[in-house]
């Protein structure tokens, strides 16, 4: 049951759509060199999409150290107010989420189970804090925090402008951009003295009219009970359509509690 609720809060999540699709490329010829630029966060900024509503189809590829999992996800964004995302497995929903800023309501079929209530006990149960900011930021390829509101020592790293947060010794952020558009590549999160490391790796970058957005997103979450990888491939993408959220828990599913 836990995998299906994982990939719906990384899918919790193209190349058909109704908007102008351009890829962002680097050509080996042109290749532009990381230098230290005062300013990165701010031109990172400005690739942020502009858009009231968001419909994405999804392949995703869920995997740990005992099984592996191919399903699709269907997920609408209507920006800073709800998610809804679907997990398929052979066109059948195997679970479904509804996200808000208060509230995250998902049930799923294999044992007839749903959950209703906010990010407080989800985050401790899935290992990870989360809120509707970091969910809607994962899936358009931004960074999970807002990096206008931190403070972060600059390097470069393999050619990529690395960011490191300077806040908190015990939890350790970075972010990494490569240096012509200032895109995000790479973000990782570390609690070292709990063997926990989360890595998110994004490629695939195109430009549409509303801005720009990764569409290939890779996760890695490394845990003492074990290692768990994530990769969502969007296939399918079209902005500002009028979309409707529907979401109701079957008839006969029991509730849990999540400790």
């Amino acid at each position: 049951m836990k995998k299906y609720i994982i990939i719906v809060f990384a899918s919790v999540f193209m190349i058909s759509c109704k908007s102008k699709a351009v890829a962002v490329q680097n050509t080996g010829a042109n290749e532009v060199v990381a230098k230290k630029d005062n300013n990165v966060i701010e031109k990172h900024y400005d690739n942020k999409l502009d858009f009231k509503t968001l419909y994405i189809k999804a392949s995703a590829k869920y995997a740990d150290e005992k099984q592996s999992q191919n399903v699709t996800a269907e997920i609408r964004i209507e920006k800073d107010k709800q998610i809804l995302i679907s997990v398929r497995f052979l066109g059948i929903t195997m679970a479904k989420a509804l996200i808000t800023p208060t509230t995250v309501s998902y049930y799923e079929k294999i044992n007839s189970t749903y959950y209703e209530g906010d990010f407080t006990s989800l985050s401790k149960w899935l290992g990870t804090e989360l809120d509707y900011s970091k969910v809607q930021n994962l899936l358009v390829g931004e960074a999970l925090d807002d990096l206008r509101k931190g403070k972060y020592t600059q390097t470069i790293v393999e050619n990529l402008i690395r960011l490191e947060d300077e806040k908190d010794n015990k939890l350790k952020k970075a972010f990494f951009l490569e240096p012509e558009k200032y895109i995000l590549q790479k973000e990782q999160i570390t609690q070292s003295a709990e063997n926990i490391m989360l890595e998110i790796k994004y490629a695939d970058t195109k430009s549409f009219d509303q801005g720009v957005l990764t569409t290939s997103i890779e996760i890695n979450a490394i845990q003492p009970k074990g290692k768990t990888d994530i990769n969502l491939n969007y296939n399918n993408i079209s902005f500002n359509e009028e979309l409707s959220f529907p979401y109701s828990v079957p008839s006969g599913y029991k509730k849990v509690l999540i400790k």
